[in-house]
């Protein structure tokens, strides 16, 4: 390995357009030792150098069966762990900036949920009657906490999948971190509004009493998406008004009122393919991150169909916009020179406990 890192200062005044050529540059010196992955919700001028393109369970699962040595993902920090826990020993997962993480995921940490836990323990046997369920944007510490104590994780995709495997395992489900894709997900199993109850950390007991802890078929964590909280059912009035022939298409982790006057419901990869398989002239208006949706928006144009962008004012994943071409180009160029920077390790322990919650879910939605 090289002694001379290159830092991360002499690229920051780069323009986008001057990053372009090192960054192919480097993609051709380093060959099929690298793969680059870009999620659904990366910046264009990032999105079009990946190799694999897609959901954050996609494009690691693509990476760990691809023999490359370097796996750079251009998303956030739970992506990229998730990438290292499925890869082999000898690959090694690299996040352009560290600061990209994801807010949702960081509502429900560890400390938080082992005492919930705890109190969940203390009225009966959480082990025994819950299963605790990590929707996949979650931290590798809490994958292995569902790990250790039968649980499962789950993505938008599956999520129907694993809450029916856990109904047949034990009696409740906790959910985290996202509670409007628990509640959206449960409400299409019908499970009754009254019968999922919202765990608040900040509470003694989640603010829930005892009875209501009882009478819940799903605990949902007090967590949720910010960028999907920009959306609103007046949004979809107005599209309705103006376009009455128009389909409504949302993410899951919109809101429980968004998802009702939907037509549709579903993930990433959902969205983008419901879109694709529609005839000529159709119109959509699409509830989920700006960078998707003006992709769709330009790539329908020349199918000949509509897409519209749910909010009235844009709000981007701000952590994942991170991820520039600048600090693609520095992790790069290093990669070239014999020097890893911004590697992501989860330690071995973690590493088993969450891939063995992550192993479950893939059987289950096989």
């Amino acid at each position: 390995m090289s002694t001379h890192i290159l830092p991360i200062e002499q690229y920051l005044s780069l323009d986008d357009n001057q990053c372009k050529p090192g960054i192919i540059a480097a993609k051709q010196a380093l060959g099929n030792q690298l793969i680059i992955l870009g999620h659904h919700y990366q910046r264009e001028t990032v999105f079009k150098h990946a190799d694999y393109t897609g959901d954050s369970l996609k494009l690691s699962r693509q990476a760990s069966q691809s023999g490359a040595k370097y796996i750079v993902f251009c998303g956030v920090h739970f992506m990229a762990e998730v990438a290292d826990i499925l890869s082999g020993s000898e690959q090694i997962a690299i996040l352009p900036d560290l600061e990209a993480g994801c807010p949702m995921a960081d509502m429900a940490n560890l400390k938080n949920v082992e005492q919930a836990w705890q109190d969940l323990s203390a009225i009966k046997p959480a082990d025994e009657y819950i299963t605790p369920v990590t929707y996949i944007n979650s931290s590798a510490e809490l994958k292995a906490f569902c790990g250790r104590h039968g649980g499962i994780v789950c993505t938008s995709s599956n999520a129907q999948q694993v809450l029916e495997w856990c109904f047949s395992q034990r009696k409740q489900v906790l959910f985290f971190p996202d509670q409007h894709l628990g509640r959206n997900t449960g409400y299409r199993m019908n499970i009754p509004l009254e019968q999922m109850v919202v765990w608040d950390f900040d509470k003694q007991h989640g603010g829930l009493a005892e009875k209501e802890i009882n009478a819940a078929k799903i605990i949902l964590w007090d967590g949720f998406c910010s960028v999907h909280q920009q959306f609103h059912p007046e949004h979809i009035d107005q599209f309705r008004a103006n376009y009455p022939d128009g389909q409504v298409i949302s993410h899951p982790e919109c809101s429980f009122e968004v998802c009702q006057k939907s037509d549709e419901i579903g993930s990433t990869e959902y969205i983008i393919q419901a879109i694709k398989n529609s005839p000529t002239g159709s119109r959509w208006l699409v509830g989920t991150e700006i960078n998707l949706v003006e992709r769709l928006i330009n790539e329908s144009k020349l199918e000949g169909k509509f897409v519209h962008y749910m909010a009235s004012v844009v709000c981007n994943c701000s952590t994942m916009y991170r991820i520039d071409p600048q600090h693609l180009l520095w992790v790069l160029e290093n990669l070239a020179n014999n020097n890893v920077v911004n590697q992501i390790e989860v330690s071995p322990q973690i590493k088993t406990q969450a891939r063995l919650s992550l192993e479950r879910m893939l059987e289950v939605s096989a």
